[in-house]
């Protein structure tokens, strides 16, 4: 690590006089010792030991400066670049497009803005004070729109209970019946699993989401259904392949019940899908399927209880929307390589591309399936799939706020109401258990058992 500037001004001040003074050999030296120790080039060098403590008059940005070399940090005046994304302007532009990306990261807002903006202008849905602010949004860097777009992050960020966080990207599959070999770079090869909407009690029935992403490209494909029984998922993922823009050639399910099943397997095999299943207790064998349960079902509905028929139509009706405003206009990333040096993890992306550019890109694509993508994308509004999103998710929010809180299972260690023992004798007799472990009498013991038999037997309870 080099010195920091102001330690350069006291070396070139403690300096200067002497290589003013010295001849032509002493120079020479102090020149070699004071370009090593601070790094200058050495015309620099001795350009500024030569000028040290003069007044310099120089032209920077069209503005005369006045400058002292060797004092620039305390006595000299101070050079500021102009700012070029200051103005309030262009700050409420950014933010806008921002909210529109659904809070995307710099890395994927530059490309969304660069795709979408002159659209949006096209358009009419977005209109700029300044002409010059459309080559300021074209050219911003994602840095810089990380760093402007950091206050407004850090008043909105929220901290909420998870249930699937993204794992890494390792895969390994156990094939249960294997038409082709699975390949990551074809779309077609897809992961699923089910994103359950118990608002933390996960007693009854409730709704779950049937999620699946293509693992070449990206494409996720969400689908709302009754519960997780196995004929309401398998209806589901049928309706899921029928919106699908490619053919589906392979699936890959964790070991659920839902998922590992005759029908299923039976369905796949006349179908001539490759389905295979993930390793017990490995999550992150499914690691694409399980980063899409939280970054587009669970940032879109949350972690409300949605258990009626209402709401499973809005769900699914808020789904077809989300599958367009997501697939079409919302850059992902994928992962190249991750190398270990140590305890050091260096991960290496792709450039932020949408699903729909990759598979307009990709070369195993028909096209007659591009083109009609194309023209589905041309009649597409991303400001009105964003307010038609708003108002869903609003909807649904507000129905699972009239709901109330989530139903509680009823307790196996308390009985029921009307029990003989319920009430403050069943809570001292607990006490008394407690502080005295030792069997009671046998007067008690007659007692206990009399007590017993007059209490009525409980009706089992199916949810259980």
């Amino acid at each position: 690590m080099g010195l920091a500037m102001r330690e350069r001004h006291a070396v070139v001040r403690e300096l200067a006089p002497r290589f003013q003074e010295a001849s032509k050999k002493e120079r020479s030296h102090i020149l070699d010792d004071i370009v090593e120790l601070t790094r200058y080039t050495r015309c620099y060098a001795a350009f500024i030991l030569r000028n040290c403590g003069k007044k310099q008059l120089r032209t920077v940005a069209g503005r005369r400066i006045v400058f002292i070399p060797g004092h620039a940090g305390s006595n000299g005046t101070q050079r500021h670049r102009q700012r070029k994304y200051g103005s309030p302007e262009f700050l409420d532009a950014l933010k806008r497009l921002w909210a529109l990306a659904d809070g995307l990261c710099g890395k994927r807002l530059v490309v969304f803005i660069r795709e979408t903006l002159p659209a949006l202008l096209r358009q009419g849905s977005l209109r700029l004070a300044d002409p010059r602010l459309k080559d300021q949004l074209l050219t911003i860097s994602p840095a810089t729109a990380d760093r402007l777009l950091a206050p407004t992050k850090a008043r909105l960020r929220l901290k909420g209970r998870s249930t699937t966080r993204p794992g890494t990207l390792l895969k390994y599959h156990i094939p249960i019946r294997t038409f082709a070999d699975w390949n990551d770079q074809r779309p077609g090869f897809c992961e699923i699993d089910l994103v359950a909407h118990d608002g933390g009690s996960a007693w009854g029935d409730y709704t779950h989401t049937l999620d699946l992403t293509d693992v070449a490209t990206g494409w996720t494909e969400p689908q709302a259904v009754k519960n997780k029984a196995q004929c309401y998922v398998f209806d589901g993922l049928k309706q899921i392949r029928a919106r699908l823009p490619f053919p589906l050639l392979g699936i890959d399910s964790d070991n659920g019940g839902e998922f590992i099943n005759d029908e299923l397997r039976r369905y796949c095999e006349a179908e001539r899908i490759t389905f295979t299943r993930s390793r017990p207790y490995r999550k992150n064998d499914n690691c694409f399927i399980e980063q899409k349960n939280y970054s587009i079902v669970r940032r879109t509905v949350g972690y409300c209880r949605y258990d009626t028929a209402d709401q499973l139509t809005l769900l699914n009706e808020l789904y077809l929307t989300l599958r367009l405003y997501n697939n079409f206009f919302l850059p992902v990333m994928r992962l190249k390589e991750k190398v270990r040096n140590g305890s050091k993890v260096t991960r290496r992306y792709d450039a932020p591309q949408t699903p729909y550019h990759r598979l307009l890109a990709h070369p195993h694509l028909d096209s007659k399936a591009k083109s009609a993508l194309q023209s589905q994308y041309e009649q597409l509004n991303i400001v009105q799939l964003k307010n038609q999103l708003d108002t869903l998710q609003a909807q649904l929010f507000q129905s699972a706020i009239k709901a109330g809180p989530p139903p509680q299972a009823p307790s196996k260690h308390h009985p029921p109401e009307g029990h003989p023992l319920r009430g403050r004798a069943y809570g001292r007799e607990i006490l008394r258990i407690k502080l005295n472990p030792k069997p009671p009498d046998l007067a008690f013991q007659q007692k206990n058992i009399t007590l017993v038999s007059t209490i009525p037997t409980p009706t089992p309870n199916h949810h259980e």
